[in-house]
Order: C-alpha cells, then structure tokens, then sequence
C-alpha cells in the first residue's frame, strides 16, 4: 500500500490507468479532426470508397458525422461508452475502404510521385492498426467499476441530495 492509499500490486493504478481520461480526450480530438477532413477535402476521401458501394460522396459526408459526433460523444462521461461502442462500428464499416485503399493501390494514386511508395506503405499500416483503435475504443465501452478498466470516477452520477 502506497501512502496515498493505493493498492501498489493493483493494475488498475497503472501508468496507462491513470493516463485514460487524458487518452479518452487525445481518442476524441483525433475522430474530431479526422471528421472535419471529410469536409475539407470530400473528392479525396471519395475516392477511397470502394466501387461497389453507391454514392460516394454521400458516404464520406456520413462518416464525417458519424467521427464528429462519436469524437464529442466519447469525450462526455454521459455518452462515453455508447460512442466507444459507435467508434467500434464505424471502424468496422470503414475498413473494407482502407483494404480497397492498400489492395488496390489507391493511397499511392493520391500521394505525388515521390510519396507514393511513403502512402502504399502506410496503407498497409494501417489495416493492423484499425485493430489498435479498436481496442482503444473498447477501453471505453467497459463500466469503471470492472476490474481492470482503470479509474472508478468516470461513471460516477450525480450524487443524490436527500432533504428531510
């Protein structure tokens, strides 16, 4: 026991632990901007969709919502885990485009010339990293008072005022 009154050998005091809320607002402002680029420049991002699917443009303006709004919502404790669960979704639907976008050879397509092997290669990269933010996510779908979700205070309501 530490002297603050943590339990030392607990895992849930861990340096990652203690780091969740901050990691909760980083994982908030990362779907937010990345949103936002999906109005910036829609013909880009386009392009990645993959040809069976209709409507492109469509899409992307709906997957920039959905970032936005899912960016803000985890960020809230109120709507945190409902939009973790989300960003998990929208994860899953958005990865056939960044196969299409790595088999297909459509990142090196939007790089310059002299980039594109730079953009082939971080489309590889970032299959396997689709299951990076999927846990990230997760992290925040769990209730704080589960073993091993890191702080207890997330979740905590509004604390009920009796009078007499």
């Amino acid at each position: 026991m530490s002297d603050d009154g943590r339990d030392l050998d607990d895992p849930d005091d861990g340096p990652i632990a203690r780091r969740k809320r901050p990691l909760r607002y980083a994982m908030s402002a990362a779907y937010v901007i990345a949103g936002i680029t999906h109005f910036l420049a829609p013909k880009a991002f386009a392009r990645v969709v993959p040809p069976g699917l209709p409507k492109p443009r469509a899409l992307v303006y709906l997957s920039g919502i959905a970032e936005v709004g899912l960016g803000f919502g985890v960020a809230c404790d109120r709507t945190r885990r409902g939009s973790a669960w989300g960003i998990m979704a929208l994860l899953g639907a958005v990865f056939p485009a960044n196969v299409y976008m790595a088999t297909d050879d459509v990142a090196a397509d939007l790089a310059p010339n002299r980039l594109s092997g730079v953009a082939r290669a971080v489309a590889w990269a970032r299959l396997p990293l689709q299951g990076v933010l999927l846990l990230w996510a997760w992290w925040y779908t769990r209730l704080e008072s589960e073993p091993g979700s890191g702080t207890d205070d997330d979740d905590a309501g509004p604390t009920e005022i009796r009078t007499p």
